[in-house]
This record gives structure tokens, C-alpha cells and sequence, in this order.
């Protein structure tokens, strides 16, 4: 792991982070205060999709974007084609993990270089980036925490599947709204925004082992509000493609352990103990 200047953070606090290994493989140097990270491993067309996307709206412009790739094989992201579609840096986790620890090297990353604020969004093309300038805003604004949702008034969902729909509106969104006491409607996708003061906040402590694949996303979910930090939805646009389902979650596996790790954030299982140093 290449480890940068670490602007503004406590040096014993930063010794504690627990970041799986990767390899800085392309950094332009930051250029603004916000960034934007995107998960991929194997997305293919799908993240040259994206980035066209985001190139045609130069969102370049108002965020630096970085890829955290999870040791993808399909040839996506060779970096001639990355830089001439805007992208800022590509980070190639080497260690264990899956999602949540590819986030923990990009946010600990971006920490790293000052960023203010970082917002996530999938590699798979489901999200629309025409929402990004306003999570860069509601960030600018003092939000410490938005997450997009397809659900409230302005966001559109196409397509979802049935199944997946149910379990969001019934059982994942209402489960976190209840135990973090903010109203949630739209909880397991990665499209969301985070301040720089609340991924430092030691109480929350984002950068230890036990997230390794999908529990940082409901973890934060569930424990920034009830700190009391600045949380909001922003409506957003999520399309799933007709047919075959791009997701990582799938079968009956798949689901349950989605759920299992809801249950564990709902109940204190992923907390800081407070007595750790």
C-alpha cells in the first residue's frame, strides 16, 4: 500500500486504520475537494458506460474520480482508455475482501490526499450520474451523510426486481429507520455521499477488518444518525437492464446474508466499543 500525506488527521488515530493492501497504479494529485469512488471488479462495458456518462457531463469538472478495483481479469480498466474518460486515480485492492474493504482502501485513500467529502457510486451502470453535482452540493451545504433513494419524490426505479424491491420497502429500509431513527426509504445500494469530519469521527471508526463485504454500508446506515450527524436523501435514478440482473447479490445465499448482516447493524454488532483505545 503506498501511503500518502496524511493531511489534517491525528497521526495515532491514523495508526489504528485497519486498510487491506492495494497498489496505487494511476493518481493524478487532487484537484478538488470532492471525489467520487467507484467499486468495480469484472463490470466490463458496464463501467466504460458509466464513465461515458459522467464524462459527457463533465462531472471531471466538479469531483476527482477514482476507481477501486477489487482485482478485476476482464481487461476493463486499462489506463490509456480510463484517462482519456476522465478518471483521476486507480487503486487495485491486493488484500482480502470484497466491497467494504475496497471502500475502506478508497476512503481511507482519499482521506489521505484532504478530500472534504467522497461520494460512492457502483461500477455497474445501474445508477444515473446526473445526480452527483447534487450530492457535491449537499455535501458543500454540511450534509454529512446523503444517500441516494429511487423511492421519494424526483427518484425513478425501472425495472427492479420484484424480490429485491419487496425486501428494501418492507424489511431493509423500514429495520434501519427504526433502530438509527432517521427515515430511511432506499438503503442497500452504494450511491451516497460522506463528510470528511464524519468518516474521521472515532466513534465511528470505519477502518477495522470486520467489514469485509457488505456490512460498512448498513453499519453507517444505522450508526451515523444516531450520532446525531446531518443525514438526507437525494432522488436518483436507478435502471436494472432487462434480462440478466448486474448485481453481486444473488440466490437465496446471497440474500440472506444481506439480511444477516442488517440484523447485525440494527443490534450493536458492528459498534465501536467504546473502550477501545
Amino acid at each position: 500500500m503506498e501511503m500518502a500525506s496524511t493531511q489534517g488527521i491525528d497521526p495515532a488515530a491514523r495508526a489504528t486504520w485497519e486498510v487491506p493492501s492495494f497498489e496505487t497504479l494511476l493518481w493524478l494529485g487532487r484537484r478538488h475537494p470532492w471525489c467520487i469512488v467507484i467499486p468495480v471488479i469484472n463490470e466490463g462495458v458496464r463501467i466504460r458506460n458509466l464513465l461515458s456518462r459522467m464524462a459527457s457531463l463533465n462531472v471531471g469538472e466538479l469531483a476527482d474520480i477514482i476507481i477501486v478495483d477489487g482485482g478485476s481479469t476482464d481487461g476493463s480498466l486499462e489506463i490509456p482508455a480510463l484517462r482519456q474518460l476522465g478518471v483521476h486515480g486507480l487503486l487495485v485492492k491486493t488484500g482480502p475482501g470484497k466491497l467494504s474493504a475496497q471502500l475502506r482502501c478508497a476512503y481511507a485513500f482519499a482521506l489521505d490526499q484532504g478530500y472534504e467529502g467522497i461520494i460512492s457510486i457502483d461500477g455497474n451502470d445501474k445508477d444515473d450520474p446526473e445526480a452527483i453535482p447534487r450530492f457535491i452540493s449537499a455535501l458543500s451545504q454540511g450534509a454529512d451523510f446523503a444517500q441516494a433513494s429511487r423511492f421519494i419524490a424526483g427518484g425513478v426505479a425501472e425495472n427492479t426486481p420484484r424480490l429485491r424491491d419487496l425486501a428494501i420497502r418492507l424489511v431493509h429500509a423500514p429495520m434501519l429507520s427504526l433502530f438509527s431513527g432517521f427515515r430511511w426509504t432506499d438503503t442497500t445500494q452504494g450511491f451516497r455521499a460522506y463528510s470528511r469530519k464524519m468518516l474521521l469521527d472515532p466513534r465511528i471508526a470505519p477502518f477495522r477488518e470486520v467489514f469485509q463485504t457488505y456490512e460498512l454500508l448498513a453499519y453507517l446506515s444505522f450508526r451515523v444518525p444516531k450520532l446525531g450527524y446531518r443525514c438526507l436523501e437525494i432522488p436518483t435514478i436507478r435502471r436494472y437492464p432487462k434480462g440478466q440482473v448486474p448485481t453481486k447479490i444473488s440466490g437465496i445465499a446471497g440474500n440472506l446474508r444481506v439480511l444477516q448482516v442488517l440484523f447485525r447493524a440494527c443490534f450493536g454488532a458492528y459498534d465501536r466499543d467504546d473502550h477501545a483505545p
